[in-house]
């Protein structure tokens, strides 16, 4: 942000997010307090709440609204990550232990629906458009994740199942992010409509890029290989599966399956890290950059669009 304007701004949008967070978290019950507090005190990358803010610098970014929608979508987006850890049976999230093996798969389970009631609480204030929208974007998500556990239909390319899975599971939250941000600020129906266009490509190359980090990086905060041991085919994996190459036959081998031996997780993300696999993948994520930066080039010059731009490139960096 080469703005200072804009810049504090945006900081002290984050700040009041991040107290009105904690406000619509709070529980009379210890438990539900401190197991609610859980992912809320780990921090994150406050993505979700980041773009609602940036998308707002192009109407009046001072309307309360717009906090309260950035509280929204990201008291929805802890939500499915108790419920993710659930099913991935994760051991750890951003750095911590993660709820459920802190407490248990029942406690993960209520503390995300908890948080899901409460993000339908705040949402209640901000009007029936916005509830409508809400229920919409949780509908595409939830058959985002019921599509990635079923698996491709008889017929249907995997990479194109799975690109459509990412777009439900995490590109229809960041679309709503932008479109949130863009509302409430006053902003014009042509901008809202660009917003949300460009939440959902670039939610989707961040979610790709994400995919890359838990195979080439240990330092995001999850367990490496997280996927690989659930047997959940992430983009590099797909390319991998659909080589012929002989030289990739023991890759193959490995990722077809579940893996559950630590020394074969490793083997398979070594073997990943060096196959052809990893640069197609970080083409998608190139594309998907490049979509969000064209729907981004019809907004008024300034710093938001600046941002904005500057969004795609670092989600293209992060996954270099």
């Amino acid at each position: 942000m080469s703005d200072p304007e804009f810049e504090a701004s945006i900081k002290a949008g984050l700040d009041a997010v991040e107290e009105q967070l904690r406000q619509a978290v709070a529980a009379a019950d210890p438990l539900v307090n401190e197991a609610a507090r859980h992912l809320l005190d780990a921090g994150g990358k406050r993505f979700r709440p980041l773009l609602v803010l940036a998308a707002a610098q192009l109407g009046d970014a001072e309307r309360d609204e717009v906090v309260a929608s950035a509280v929204v979508v990201e008291l929805t987006h802890l939500a499915t990550l108790y419920h993710d850890d659930v099913m991935d049976e994760a051991d750890v999230r951003r750095g911590a232990a993660s709820a459920n093996s802190r407490w248990s798969n029942s406690v993960a389970i209520l503390t995300g629906d908890y948080l899901f009631a409460r993000a339908s609480d705040v949402v209640a204030d901000l009007g029936p458009e916005a509830v409508r929208i809400q229920s919409r974007t949780f509908s595409r998500l939830v058959t985002g994740q019921i599509r990635e556990t079923a698996g491709p239909l008889p017929g249907v390319d995997p990479v194109e199942h799975y690109l459509g899975v990412l777009a439900d599971k995490t590109g229809s939250l960041i679309a709503t992010s932008g479109r949130f941000g863009a509302m409430f600020s006053g902003a014009s129906a042509a901008v809202v409509d660009t917003l949300t266009a460009y939440g959902e490509a670039i939610g989707v190359a961040f979610q790709l890029s994400d995919d890359l980090l838990d195979i080439e990086s240990e330092s995001s905060g999850k367990t490496p290989g997280t996927d690989l041991r659930e047997g959940i085919p992430t983009l590099p994996v797909l390319y991998a599966l659909a080589s012929t190459d002989p030289a990739e036959a023991r890759l193959r081998s490995l990722v077809s399956r579940p893996l559950s031996d630590d020394d074969e997780v490793a083997e398979a993300l070594t073997l990943l890290r060096a196959s052809p696999a990893m640069a197609a993948a970080r083409q998608v994520v190139r594309e998907y950059a490049d979509r969000s930066r064209a729907l981004v080039a019809s907004l008024p010059d300034g710093p938001a669009k600046s941002a904005l731009l500057s969004l795609a490139d670092l989600v293209v960096d992060r996954a270099a």
